[in-house]
């Protein structure tokens, strides 16, 4: 079973709610058994959002090495590659990002 704070929305997974909440401390009446349908939908998100918030960091270390590729500058080559990567990578984050946030728009986290 989940469980919505109705204060900060937190999921609590278990047969019951908390007695109080831990992120925002409201007390166990605040929170809302979720349907079937709605902890299934998160159960299931959860792992593509797992996914998605590993692409992100993954992306931050991307444009982390094609920073010190473009700051070594070996030659023109180079320096494009690196700067495509950088620009690439920048682009794939900002993109799992606003996934991300269309899933917690529409139900799809916690």
């Amino acid at each position: 079973m989940k469980w919505r704070c109705g204060v900060c929305g937190y999921i609590h997974d278990g047969d019951q709610p908390p007695e109080k909440c831990p992120k925002c401390g409201a007390p166990r009446e605040k929170f809302a058994q979720l349907t079937d349908e709605e902890a299934r939908l998160i159960e299931r998100s959860r792992y593509t959002n797992n996914l998605h918030a590993k692409l992100i960091a993954l992306m931050q270390k991307v444009e982390a090495l094609a920073d010190e590729g473009i700051k070594d500058n070996l030659d023109p080559g180079c320096l494009i590659v690196f700067q495509a990567a950088k620009k690439q990578a920048h682009i794939l984050a900002q993109m799992a990002k606003a996934e991300i946030q269309t899933h917690i728009s529409k139900g799809k986290w916690g």
